[in-house]
């Protein structure tokens, strides 16, 4: 992998201290004597007995193991994912002891509202390769320029580029202060978020916390508690409510009662409701 320093953005402020606070530009460069060490381990696994079955009912076959060596070995290419990435401008920065790897894609139309996307478990930033277009550049495939998001993609720590935690304590509540420190740091003063798997519990954990600049959150996995919350209950203070319907009240609304105004009604003031999704109010 290839680094190179770049001008941050925005505030470039720190929480640790003595911490580089400098967003370098990256660039995807696998050296080939390692994807060929990995392809002579994968070739060399010593496989089990064939189960004793013609279902999976003793775990996945071995003949659809072999198969998806024989895909790995011969037929992937990863120069191709590689070159695909490359064609993205990738970021890392050091964030709480990190290095954190980003997809930041800003959208031709100036007035996008940025977007934090966070992917799940066990996945990468690839898994949100095919939303870039669409979401930075709507008006190319039938939306409108009031559709578009600036899309921030950061890879979890210990995924892909990222570097590994070297001490405990790096749960989702922790990565979604990373989140925020990041999105200030890339100069982003108001923002979204959204995540599925592990991602959505990091998105939640965001909403929870409510940073400052926070204005709302999505999932695509409903992250659910032990019992339901008190009524009123908010997802903090710093970002001043502003973010409030991420839990409690909106909670209620999800098993399909279909209650779109009363959904409405826990909006931040600056969305509205269209047919297409939620979109900025002019």
């Amino acid at each position: 992998m290839s680094q190179s320093p770049t001008a941050s953005p925005g505030p470039a402020e720190s929480s640790v201290a003595g911490e580089d606070s400098t967003i370098r530009s990256f660039r995807v460069d696998v050296a080939k004597e390692a994807l060929d060490d990995l392809q002579r381990r994968v070739a060399a696994t010593r496989w089990p007995s064939r189960e004793l079955v013609e279902d999976r009912s003793q775990g996945v076959q071995l003949a659809t193991l072999r198969a998806l060596a024989r895909y790995w070995t011969t037929d992937y290419d990863w120069s191709r994912c590689a070159a695909r990435l490359n064609a993205l401008p990738q970021f890392t920065t050091e964030i709480d002891g990190i290095t954190i790897h980003l997809i930041h894609v800003r959208s031709r139309h100036e007035d996008a509202l940025p977007l934090i996307m966070t992917h799940g478990w066990p996945g990468s930033v690839i898994e949100l390769l095919e939303t870039i277009g669409p979401l930075t550049d709507p008006t190319a495939h039938g939306g409108q320029a009031q559709d578009a998001f600036h899309l921030v993609l950061p890879s979890l720590p210990g995924y892909g580029f990222s570097s590994e935690p070297t001490e405990l304590g790096w749960n989702v509540g922790r990565v979604a202060q990373a989140w925020a420190q990041l999105m200030h740091r890339l100069g982003y003063t108001a923002y979204v978020a959204q995540g599925g798997d592990v991602g959505a519990a990091v998105t939640d954990a965001m909403g929870r916390q409510a940073p400052e600049g926070l204005l709302g959150i999505h999932m695509n996995l409903l992250v659910s508690a032990g019992r339901p919350p008190a009524s009123g209950v908010r997802a903090g203070t710093r970002g001043g409510g502003a973010a409030r319907h991420l839990q409690g009240e909106r909670l209620r609304l999800l098993p399909g009662d279909g209650n779109a105004a009363a959904d409405d009604r826990l909006l931040p003031a600056r969305f509205t409701r269209r047919a297409g999704g939620l979109v900025a109010r002019p």
